[in-house]
């Protein structure tokens, strides 16, 4: 079986000698058609994110149900499903609640469905999608329309739950808002086509990448910002100014999604009086910010973290996927290339070097 290796910081292989167990109760194997490839695995593999080797990386996946576990009942197989990280327990007050990034079961889930050559490889976020096949829990495939190409159903397990489930679920954005979104990748460009369903009114982008300004603004973006040119914030206050209070001019909003730690620092400073900052990013292992208190609590400005959208994958899923079949959402124009999984050294290249939107594997 083919499938990609992370074997320890800085490397990667390719393999056609994995095999994978069968699915044991509440479980079910994927066969995988499509993987998207996201930035928190590039983050793995550049040591951002800690992660023992070796691991089948991927986490963004859709594909078919190929056979089911004992117990399982929703499931069959032949059906069409995408997949998403949550493996979550299902009897918690957190989930009995609709707040299922919040179960505790959700955290820690390495382990270890695979073998190359007599010994053991992990999987990655419960799920390892860089892979012919996988196994995972049932309620972390959610069955789609098979009329949906999977190339593009993937996308909604991590790049779309992400970037409008922090808009939509975390941030609960207001119709006539404003916004600044903070690295135009997959996931910011998410959060933008979250915050035009969402009714914001200015939508300003924000990157080191003047060439991503016509996607920013193809996907919502009313606004560019260079932020390689200047004063970020000063730029952004200049557009949205306050016409009672220069010092409360900013946005309602600012999105952080790239991970860096400078950014964020630039997007806590675009907040206007009673703004909010949600970190959507992964930052480096550690990694802290020095934050004037008086800039907060003075003006009634804060800082949120948002996992994962705070998704209800199995609300969430299906509502996007309809928002794209009646033309609402983008996911063919995410895709900027496909890859085979023997060519993720140039598919890891083009996402480091900022050519992609997303990059999908496909087997």
């Amino acid at each position: 079986m083919r499938g990609l290796i992370y074997e320890g910081p800085g490397k990667m292989a390719f393999t056609d000698a994995l095999s994978v167990r069968d699915p044991g109760p509440g479980e079910v194997l994927v066969r995988i058609a499509a993987s998207g490839i996201c930035h928190s695995d590039l983050s793995v593999v550049n040591g951002t994110i800690p992660w023992s080797a070796p691991a089948v990386l991927g986490h963004e996946g859709a594909g078919v149900i190929e056979a089911v576990g004992e117990g399982v009942t929703e499931l069959a197989p032949g059906d069409h499903v995408a997949l998403h990280t949550l493996a979550y327990c299902g009897q918690c007050a957190h989930c009995e609640s609709g707040r299922p990034t919040h179960c505790r079961k959700t955290l820690g889930n390495r382990t270890e469905p695979f073998m190359l050559d007599g010994a053991p490889v992990s999987n990655f976020a419960a799920t390892s999608t860089f892979v012919e096949k996988t196994v995972v829990k049932q309620q972390q495939a959610v069955k789609i329309d098979p009329a949906i190409p999977l190339d593009l159903a993937c996308l909604i397990g991590c790049g779309v739950l992400t970037g409008v489930g922090s808009v939509i679920n975390r941030a609960d954005v207001s119709a006539g808002q404003t916004a600044a979104v903070f690295g135009i990748g997959g996931i910011g460009l998410n959060v933008i086509q979250g915050l035009k369903l969402a009714g914001a009114a200015r939508i300003v982008a924000v990157d080191l990448l003047p060439a991503r300004e016509g996607m920013a603004r193809e996907f919502g973006a009313t606004d560019f910002v260079d932020a390689s040119d200047g004063d970020v914030a000063a730029k952004i206050k200049a557009l949205l100014p306050d016409a009672l209070n220069p010092s409360a001019a900013g946005v309602d909003w600012a999105f952080e999604c790239s991970g860096s730690v400078a950014a964020l620092g630039s997007a806590m400073n675009t907040l206007g009086w009673g703004g909010t900052c949600v970190i959507v990013g992964t930052p480096r292992a550690g990694a802290t910010l020095e934050v004037p208190i008086g800039q907060l609590g003075f003006v009634d400005r804060a800082v949120i973290g948002a996992r994962y959208g705070s998704s209800r994958p199995h609300r969430d899923m299906p509502a996007y996927l309809a928002l794209y079949k009646n033309g609402a959402l983008k996911l063919d124009e995410l895709v900027t290339k496909r890859y085979s999984l023997d060519q993720y050294e140039e598919a890891f290249h083009d996402l480091e070097a900022g050519k992609l939107a997303r990059g999908v594997f496909v087997l």
